[in-house]
């Protein structure tokens, strides 16, 4: 059965305020799916690297993963057929993957391995219809100056880092970490918006 082009519409299979912000700064409308985890982490979706797994592969597979799930919700409520969009950001550091960090000691060590160094930020977003499942990766360099330790304390004591890949949010305070960006702000933001209009062409949803 198609989705609806007259009136179109998608699910977010994600929590993210900021992919919520993106969505509109593109003119979607959408309605969040939830999964039965907490607002940091969705139980149904295991997040744990796989041995030998690349960032990209790993960021990639997850987001296919949560929309693939997301889909098999919709299926299963009988919810009206949409497109289910989802999407999964990690930091890259000397070929590591970085998390959402467990607690503020680990932040704080997070960002001082960030601090006067370049790193990557991976941000897959996969799109799923039926048996269809498509998805991009977007890949960009971030550069932080150099960060102080009354820096890094005042930032983690914001409760900011606590919830997002590599222990901070580009769009929030630590904004005046960056020294330079190469590549999609709103990738590392946690939905890259080019990225994600080629997929929804793709799919013939009207962007």
């Amino acid at each position: 059965m198609p989705f609806d082009t007259r009136n179109p519409r998608l699910y977010l299979a994600s929590r993210s305020p900021r992919r919520h912000e993106l969505l509109a700064q593109m003119g979607i409308k959408c309605d969040s799916l939830f999964f039965r985890g907490t607002s940091r982490r969705d139980d149904d979706v295991d997040e744990t690297a796989r041995e030998g797994e690349t960032p990209a592969g790993y960021v990639e597979r997850l987001a296919r993963v949560k929309a693939e799930h997301g889909w098999s919700i919709v299926d299963l409520r009988r919810l009206a057929p949409r497109l289910v969009l989802a999407a999964d950001t990690t930091v890259e550091l000397d070929g590591e993957i970085i998390g959402k960090p467990a607690d503020a000691v680990a932040a704080q060590d997070t960002l001082r391995r960030l601090s006067d160094r370049t790193h990557r930020v991976l941000t897959a977003v996969a799109l799923a219809f039926e048996n269809r499942i498509e998805s991009l990766v977007s890949v960009s360099e971030v550069s932080f100056g150099t960060l102080g330790d009354a820096d890094i304390r005042r930032y983690v004591s914001s409760g900011e880092p606590m919830d997002k890949a590599g222990a901070y949010g580009i769009q929030g305070r630590a904004g005046l970490f960056v020294k330079h960006l190469s590549g999609s702000y709103s990738g590392v933001m946690g939905l890259p918006l080019y990225e994600t209009a080629l997929l929804l062409r793709d799919f013939g949803f009207p962007v």
